[in-house]
């Protein structure tokens, strides 16, 4: 599928109502989900001061051995819930979530 192309019934859901949730105490920054997503919802990035912040120790531990970097849903409005993140992600860190208004 084309990342333009329009939601399909491999994308069942309209664009923004879903969204990625990426669990911050497994993401490894490997980044299968990044060339996964069809329509460019996530990133690998560097975790804010705040994100880090958030983490136990062992999850700091392994942020820091990962370049302190993951996965960021920097475009979520655009995810159409075909799920391609959650089904490559190795280290299961990716939900998707319905989005809050």
């Amino acid at each position: 599928m084309a990342k333009s192309e329009p939601a399909s019934k491999n994308c069942p859901q309209p664009p923004g109502k879903f969204e990625p949730d990426i669990d911050r105490s497994r993401c490894e920054a490997k980044g299968p989900c990044v060339t996964a997503c069809p329509y460019d919802v996530l990133e690998i990035s560097a975790l804010s001061a705040e994100e880090k912040a958030g983490l136990g120790f062992f999850a700091k531990l392994k942020a820091y051995a990962h370049g302190n970097n993951q996965a960021h849903a920097v475009r979520a409005d655009a995810c159409q819930a075909c799920g391609k993140c959650v089904e490559v992600c190795p280290e299961k860190a990716i939900k998707l979530r319905l989005r809050v208004a």
